[in-house]
């Protein structure tokens, strides 16, 4: 089985959500016999130095990247409001990239193509005219909600506008494309029904997130209590809007309830407000070497999303680690768990505080959950389990 799969970043290291959920697709098929080709656009913010690429994974994959500029530009920006694109997604759109991917496609045969997320379905024309291989779309998430969400909760009148504005276009894109593949795949059930309700007519599959469970050795020799944690990317908006609720409106009450509580904040692109808010009990830690040993070391794992679409990677990973997490309702959208068995659920800062308070006065509490907080990734998250049904479909489709 030959699969090509277009990515709008490299996904090597895999360091955060996106570049996860495509090296596990990539780990697991290759388990299965796959010959996979990766076609990666290489962005300027956080473009990878193919070079300093040392992973066994890579080596058994062929690869082509293009690098590409996607920073926002005030006049594009602006001067793209009369028109009918997309400025979200345009700005992925490169006629070189087209053009590498045209004769990687001329001296190539797939069997599968697979477009990881919306950004990189503009270059869905060229495939179609140079393959006449079957094609996929993993919607890593519902792209229009989430500027959509963020629009609501802007404060700055022409800001919030713009928001709204934006999140119509890319409405219209989505709405537009979701019908000119063979299949799709959906990270999460509620995205499932998101898609369908914009008039999908075409097969679709729920594929969520899947880890290497093998990676996820937890030593509770080293966990540190009481301890809560946030881990995430903070240059992705939803996490600084969370993370800026949590520290405004709830920590402060928080960290009266234990001299000895301590709440660490990690993630990549820390933003540098967010250092304002160190303290002798609140840790700013920026970028960390090794999340897994970050996340093993600590006890309860925050995660106050009030925007953002998709599936939580992070909290994946954090329930592989046999952590009791207390996350809003958005954050736990597509998981399946359970309120008090696998996961804590909180919408307010009362909710959050009587979370906390509850898992720092009972800590068998926050054990418990966390146990079966592993048990539920073990049986839904496995990237074997997961790759082998992906596998199943691309054959299907094939074989048609």
């Amino acid at each position: 089985m030959k699969i090509l799969l277009i990515t709008k970043r490299v996904p090597f290291p895999p360091n955060s959500g996106y570049p996860i959920v495509v090296y596990n697709t990539i780990k697991g098929l290759l388990q299965l016999g796959a010959d996979i080709t990766l076609f990666s656009l290489n962005p300027t913010k956080g473009r990878i130095d193919i070079e300093d690429i040392y992973d066994p994974i890579f080596e058994q994959i062929k690869y082509h990247t293009y690098d590409l500029d996607t920073d926002v530009n005030v006049w594009s920006a602006f001067f793209n409001i009369f028109t009918n694109e997309s400025y979200n997604v345009s700005r992925y759109y490169s006629e070189d990239a087209a053009r590498q991917l045209e004769n990687l496609l001329r001296e190539n045969v797939f069997d599968i193509i697979q477009f990881e997320g919306l950004f990189v379905v503009p270059y869905l024309d060229v495939v179609k005219a140079n393959s006449n291989a079957k094609l996929i779309y993993r919607a890593h998430n519902i792209e229009f909600t989430l500027w959509e969400r963020l629009s609501h909760s802007e404060k700055f009148l022409i800001r919030r506008k713009y928001l709204a504005f934006l999140a119509q276009r890319l409405k219209a894109y989505e709405t537009d494309q979701i019908n000119r593949f063979h299949h799709i795949f959906a990270i999460s059930e509620p995205d499932r029904q998101s898609i369908l309700r914009f008039g999908c007519e075409i097969p679709m599959s729920v594929f969520p997130v899947a880890i290497d469970l093998e990676k996820y050795k937890v030593d509770k020799s080293k966990t540190s209590f009481p301890t809560l944690f946030h881990l995430g990317a903070m240059d992705w908006r939803p996490n600084q809007e969370g993370l800026e609720w949590f520290l405004d409106d709830i920590w402060p009450d928080i960290e009266k309830l234990n001299k000895d509580l301590r709440f660490y904040i990690a993630g990549k692109n820390m933003q540098k407000h967010f250092f304002e808010y160190d303290s002798e009990n609140l840790i700013v830690e920026g970028e960390v070497f090794d999340a897994v040993e970050f996340m093993n070391s600590k006890a309860i794992m925050i995660v106050p999303l009030i925007s953002g679409t998709g599936m939580r990677v992070k909290i994946i990973e954090g329930m592989a680690m046999k952590k009791c997490i207390i996350a809003t309702t958005t954050a736990a959208e597509g998981i399946n768990c359970r309120h008090g068995h696998d996961i804590l659920i909180a919408d307010s800062a009362d909710e959050f505080y009587r979370s906390i308070l509850q898992c720092i006065i009972n800590p068998k509490r926050w054990v418990e959950i966390g146990e079966n907080a592993r048990k539920t990734v073990e049986n839904d998250h496995g990237v074997h389990l997961i790759s082998s049904k992906m596998l199943k479909i691309y054959e299907e489709l094939v074989s048609v």
